[in-house]
């Protein structure tokens, strides 16, 4: 067994450069430069016959022999350019530990294990950490150098700590921009400059105060939240306030039930049919950074305002479809779970079941006496639990207060 497991497929070994060490190594470099390179990492240089990186951490390096590459932009034309050197001995450089909000993962998902290895410096995260004295596992970290400031929403909560990349030295100000706008002005930031090097600098603000100057890159921003915006729940069911909509919603007290018996477990793939809003999509993408969802939507307006929702609550990932669901389920990855609001119907259901895989779990509510009957009988053949559900809420009736009921949801909830 041990044999077998050493054998290396002739596909890759051909990758290998001499005694079976991978063609490739990943290092990082933190704002220290060269100098500040473990010396495991310097012979890899002095001895690499290509070196490749962006600008900035070639400037760094001393007169070494190898050819020397800028990595290009967009970063995708890089990967593609040191996947014709494959075979060659090629050292890549990237900031502090690629494989924390890095590169490395981008380039190693296209290699066989046995292609690479990797040589991390400290990470960015962990060096503002130890400048602010912050408990890093208590703090929130982001990568915000190529995602929306939008992405901060869900961990706006007084008192929470959190670093983030930027892009540049001028996003300190748009990122300022960011914090006023959703009532979170208070907070303070402390500007890490050149974290890590000899030049680093540390400027202390508060959001509101707004410093127009460019800050020296590259750089990170702690923030402690401060202010009186409003906070994102925690629970499933946010107030429909957090929804542009055209009065196609699921309620709020109606998601909060339709979420738990979607039950989203970590890393899983939801398709939302027909989503209205898309405050389902859109609930279910923020339990977990690492969920999936696909919202679909034949309306044009619907559909943007579904896009408009999840930027404002953080969620911008979300994968929009506009089209008629029948039209879109083939060309949908497989999912982990399928809601349906409105719409359901016996050849929308026979549809779903036939390419859905095994272990799937379908929600359906129905508001209809038809979606209704049709929701019964599905149950009937195909087993699962059914509830039947309303809510009231007061009304003035003349000077007095009465309870105005809703119309009643039937919800079917079956696993594949």
């Amino acid at each position: 067994a041990k044999a077998e497991a050493s054998v290396v497929p002739p596909s890759i070994k051909r990758f290998f450069c001499m005694n079976d060490i991978p063609w490739l190594t990943i290092i990082g470099m933190d704002a220290g430069g060269y100098a500040s390179l473990s010396p495991e990492s310097q012979a890899v240089l002095q001895d690499a016959p290509i070196i490749m990186a962006p600008p900035r951490h070639l400037a760094s390096l001393p007169q070494l022999s190898g050819d020397q590459i800028v990595w290009p932009v967009p970063f995708s034309e890089g990967i593609e350019k040191l996947l014709t050197l494959r075979g060659s001995r090629v050292a890549v450089i990237f900031s502090g530990d690629p494989f924390w909000f890095g590169a490395g993962s981008q380039i190693t998902q296209k290699l066989d294990g046995r292609e690479w290895r990797a040589i991390p410096a400290q990470s960015c995260f962990s060096l503002a950490a130890a400048e602010l004295g912050w408990p890093i596992e208590k703090t929130v970290q982001l990568g915000l150098h190529s995602a929306s400031f939008s992405r901060l929403r869900p961990h706006l909560a007084v008192g929470q700590n959190l670093i983030v990349t930027v892009r540049d030295g001028e996003s300190v100000d748009p990122l300022s921009e960011y914090l006023i706008e959703t009532g979170f002005g208070d907070s303070e930031l402390w500007v890490l400059e050149s974290l890590g090097s000899v030049t680093q600098k540390v400027t202390k603000t508060l959001a509101k105060e707004k410093i127009k100057r460019k800050f020296q890159h590259p750089l990170m921003v702690g923030i402690k939240v401060l202010g009186p915006g409003k906070i994102l729940s925690q629970a499933s069911g946010l107030i429909d306030d957090w929804f542009a909509n055209d009065g196609q919603i699921t309620k709020q007290p109606v998601r909060a039930l339709t979420l738990s018996a979607l039950a989203p477990q970590k890393g899983q793939h939801l398709w939302d049919l027909g989503s209205g809003s898309g405050s389902i999509a859109i609930e279910w993408l923020l339990s977990g950074p690492s969920m999936k969802a696909t919202a679909v939507e034949k309306n044009s307006i619907r559909a943007e305002n579904i896009n408009l929702n999840a930027a404002k609550l953080g969620v911008d990932w979300i994968e929009v479809i506009e089209s008629d669901i029948m039209d879109a389920l083939n060309k949908l990855d497989r999912p982990d779970a399928v809601f349906i609001g409105g719409g359901f119907s016996a050849e929308l259901f026979a549809k779903i079941w036939e390419i859905i895989p095994a272990g799937t779990r379908l929600v359906v509510n129905g508001v209809t006496i038809e979606t209704d009957r049709l929701i019964i009988d599905s149950a009937q053949n195909f087993g699962g639990q059914l509830l039947r559900f309303e809510y009231s809420q007061p009304k003035q009736i003349g000077g007095k207060s009465s309870w105005k009921a809703s119309y009643p949801i039937t919800q079917w909830v079956v696993v594949r």
